[in-house]
């Protein structure tokens, strides 16, 4: 079976790379760069620059107390963007590396579909290629929302992509988000010690996860001197001397943010424009493509995966529903469950979520139990001086069953795939507390947030 891929991002890299190993001839197509907006101006890049300036903040912030004497360190952000570009070449080499051990034919080029079993590509030197096939993906991924705000286009006002790239850190900076991504470059800017003001139009920031949870972010940041404005609406965009001014409607009155760079971090959409779903007859609704749990369309040899769908736009999403297209395609008929989906934002601390959150639970007509246990009790988060985080469980009160697992905290990105896991596996209240966790380890903590959806958590005074 002749397999094409539209797009060699997260989804499309991995769909090609499964349908390759269940016995498909598969040609990817790619426009830019292999590994899509997440390997080379998103997940990694961002989790590079976030690893160094930490690192250097809890160096400069709490080398004393940690028994260390800095004398001369030193941010050199130069080396820093160095280090950044080579990571990302070392992992895009690995990725072709991997498509090509797996013989999948990958052309460099826009790619847009002129029948339901041809696809134009026009190549970067310009050559015209048609690639027949007997079935398709589309994995084209999302592109940055433009928000029509006046002076969006002064220089000095920048995309998430040219945040990454700095040539000098910015004195200050004003960040129109306060999502994910505008979180992320917040934390990224203010710990190389650039002073951050977040700018965020709903009543919180990060607003899909558990509100507590972002609490413990919001301290932080306010401990680490970012101002923060919800329910703020950005005016416009002004130059003021040699920098920028933001004016900002608030429920207190306008508000006027002078500072040397403005980052518009407001979302993302599918990217289907101009690849041809009008040739093929594809559903779309509100700009995304239609699909069934097969992630197959209404055309019955069309999948559509990751972003361009407008499901859940993650980066590790779009990869599982690119296993599940190829499997399906490939006639092993395997369905998605989005429960085990887990969100992580990585600043510090970090926060993640699986599952529901109280709200939500309870929209859902669940009747709920909550257990939550403090990091400052925590033994090993004390010892990383990392204590401003909390674990929280959501419970089913009528079957004990984890429907919710929230964390802020050190390492909450890696420690959230207990909560993914349990709720993959139906697990029981009692099926974690009857597991022994290892000590010291911030791990304990969701053991003890288990004992504590009971009142008996081991390591906190008892009311």
């Amino acid at each position: 079976m002749k397999v094409v891929v539209l797009g060699g991002g997260p989804g499309g890299y991995v769909c090609a790379i499964r349908a390759a190993q269940l016995g498909a001839e598969v040609t990817l197509v790619e426009q830019q760069h292999l590994g899509g907006t997440c390997l080379n101006s998103g997940c990694i890049p961002t989790k590079v620059l976030l690893h160094t300036t930490e690192i250097y903040d809890m160096l400069r912030k709490q080398s004393a107390d940690l028994g260390l004497k800095m004398n001369d360190l030193a941010l050199e952000w130069s080396a820093v963007q160095y280090r950044k570009d080579m990571i990302v070449s070392q992992l895009t080499d690995g990725v072709k590396t991997i498509l090509e051990t797996n013989q999948i034919n990958v052309i460099m080029g826009k790619g847009r579909f002129i029948t339901n079993n041809e696809l134009e590509v026009i190549t970067r030197d310009k050559q015209r290629i048609i690639v027949g096939f007997d079935k398709a993906v589309i994995a084209t991924g999302s592109e940055a929302i433009r928000v029509p705000i006046p002076g969006a286009d002064l220089e000095g006002v920048l995309t998430s992509t040219e945040a990454l790239s700095l040539e000098n850190l910015p004195e200050s900076i004003c960040i129109i988000g306060g999502g994910v991504i505008g979180c992320e470059f917040a934390s990224i800017y203010s710990s190389a010690g650039s002073k951050v003001t977040i700018v965020e139009m709903l009543p919180n920031l990060i607003a899909n996860m558990d509100e507590e949870i972002v609490e413990c972010l919001k301290n932080q940041f306010f401990e680490s001197g970012i101002d923060i404005y919800t329910n703020g609406k950005v005016e416009k965009i002004e130059r003021h001397e040699n920098k920028l001014k933001v004016t900002v409607s608030t429920s207190s009155g306008t508000k006027n943010i002078v500072a040397e760079k403005v980052l518009i971090s407001t979302g993302r959409k599918p990217n289907i424009s101009q690849i041809g779903l009008e040739n093929l007859g594809v559903e779309a609704d509100k700009g995304s493509i239609l699909v069934d749990k097969s992630m197959k369309t209404n055309v019955d040899n069309i999948y559509a995966i990751g972003d361009c769908t407008g499901g859940v736009l993650l980066a590790h999403v779009a990869s599982a529903e690119g296993i599940i297209a190829a499997e399906n395609m490939m006639g092993k008929y395997t369905p998605i469950d989005f429960k085990t989906v887990s969100y992580c934002v990585y600043t510090k601390p970090e926060i993640a979520s699986v599952g529901l959150n109280e709200k939500q639970a309870l929209k859902q007509g669940y009747n709920i139990k909550v257990g939550k246990f403090p990091l400052y009790a925590n033994g090993k988060s004390v010892i990383k001086g990392e204590v401003n985080g909390l674990v929280k469980f959501v419970i089913d009160e009528d079957t004990d069953e984890i429907i919710g697992l929230h964390i802020a905290g050190p390492n909450a990105t890696e420690l959230i795939a207990v909560g993914a896991m349990a709720i993959r596996l139906e697990a029981t209240l009692d099926e974690i507390i009857s597991t022994i966790y290892a000590h010291p380890t911030v791990s304990e903590s969701i053991h003890e947030a288990a004992h504590a959806v009971h009142r008996n958590a081991i390591h906190i005074p008892r009311l």
